[in-house]
């Protein structure tokens, strides 16, 4: 009888073949597990954000808390559905996130082509040393003042004072990658007659790009809070923070206040996973980008 068109024969090929159905077969069980842990992943975290709502609808409607000063879950997240339909309130949302967005661009711009220079040559890190340690626990807020005096009230102050608090989770984060660079990777670079310049930029810069998107992921809501702070301390600043201040200074709801945080909190959220989404499909053979950093 004549052998079916494309059958294998040989034992070689008939390894090659079970070798192949073992690897498909492995992939499948590992897609599979992969779908249950992030399925009981999002299981676990919805009963507990249910939970914790609960606790708190259950500790205002008794009494144990005052409900002048903290609303019901339910009647803050009544008033958030209801801001999401004001045309106001949302003109205020996107101007926080498009100073957050030129604030994080504006940052890596800056953090980047810094980190790789301090983490590529040593004696320009340690003469830099002492003024980046002096600068870095400087808070952004304490330098509201002085960014009000220089810059006038308008959005670039609150954008400067995010670019400020931004840059040093992502420089730190590329001058660490620096630390971490093989050696030898480098050494073959200049083996193969690349300059500084080309080993910096073809070998040093893809290895770091895992710790700078880590360093742009913390930066990012980093600069969330640091912009709703200003929004909030500085005032006449279109935002989320200018809109929790006339809440709760001017007409005195509560509940707006609670409202209009919950939804910085969620932008927060949302950010923080778009990042960590970006870094887990562009760098998906990194370990610190799949959740290990």
């Amino acid at each position: 009888m004549a052998e079916p068109c494309g059958a294998t024969t040989t034992p070689r090929g008939a390894a090659w073949a079970s070798l192949r159905r073992t690897v498909i077969v492995l992939g499948a069980l590992s897609r599979d597990a992969v779908r249950r842990g992030a399925l009981r992943a999002f299981t676990r975290g919805t009963a507990g954000l249910v939970g914790f709502l609960a606790l708190g609808e259950v500790a205002t409607r008794s009494g144990l808390v005052p409900r002048a000063s903290l609303p019901p879950p339910s009647v803050v997240l009544a008033g958030l559905a209801g801001l999401l339909a004001d045309e106001t309130f949302l003109l205020d949302v996107i101007a926080t996130v498009l100073a957050l967005v030129i604030a994080v661009a504006v940052a890596s711009a800056i953090a980047v082509p810094l980190g790789l220079v301090l983490g590529g040559n040593p004696a320009v890190r340690q003469a830099t040393r002492a003024v980046v340690e002096f600068l870095r626990p400087i808070p952004s807020v304490a330098l509201i003042p002085l960014a009000l005096v220089l810059l006038g009230s308008g959005p670039e102050t609150k954008i400067a004072l995010a670019v400020y608090a931004s840059v040093w989770p992502i420089l730190f984060n590329t001058v660490y990658a620096l630390d971490e660079l093989d050696g030898l990777l480098v050494e073959t670079a200049r083996a193969f007659g690349c300059g500084r310049l080309r080993v910096l930029l073809s070998v040093a810069l893809p290895s770091a790009l895992p710790f700078v998107l880590t360093g742009v992921r913390l930066a990012a809501t980093t600069s969330l809070v640091v912009l709703v702070s200003t929004e909030l301390l500085t005032g006449g600043n279109p935002g989320i923070g200018e809109f929790i201040l006339e809440a709760g200074s001017g007409a005195g709801r509560m509940d707006l206040v609670l409202a209009g945080t919950v939804l910085a909190g969620i932008l927060g959220y949302l950010v923080n996973a778009a990042f960590e989404g970006a870094g887990r499909r562009l760098l998906g053979w990194s370990a610190l980008t799949r959740g290990r950093s």
